[in-house]
């Protein structure tokens, strides 16, 4: 839970306006030491080195982020699902069809927008 929050958390900051703000500035003032360092390997191995960890780590926190959001997303509609009566309760178990069910699923309901009908086999 603390893993939870502490990514979620990490998430809003790295994605503010604040935080893109700094990364400019970090970037800006990186570029502005290029002279003084005569644009050596060492200048830009701090850059590319920076730029790789914060990428290789922003995956797992996006990832971890985006999972939650989805199992989140996942409970509150099949909630709505469970409580209109007049829904297909057959959608509750999508997690488990295999991608020509899925297909197949996702076809009816493109017939159902077109006609009004849905036909479950």
């Amino acid at each position: 839970m603390r893993f939870a929050r502490f990514c979620q958390t990490l998430s809003n900051w790295a994605g503010s306006p604040k935080t893109f703000l700094t990364a400019i500035v970090l970037i800006v003032a990186w570029a502005g030491t290029g002279p003084y360092f005569h644009y050596n390997d060492t200048w830009q191995l701090i850059i590319n080195t920076s730029t790789t960890i914060i990428t290789f780590l922003m995956v797992f926190l996006i990832q971890n982020t985006q999972n939650r959001d989805n199992d989140i997303l996942h409970l509150k509609i099949d909630e709505l699902i469970r409580a209109t009566h007049e829904a297909q309760n057959a959608t509750l178990g999508l997690e488990q069809m295999g991608s020509s069910e899925l297909r197949k699923l996702r076809e009816q309901y493109r017939m159902l927008g077109e006609s009004g009908q849905i036909k479950f086999d």
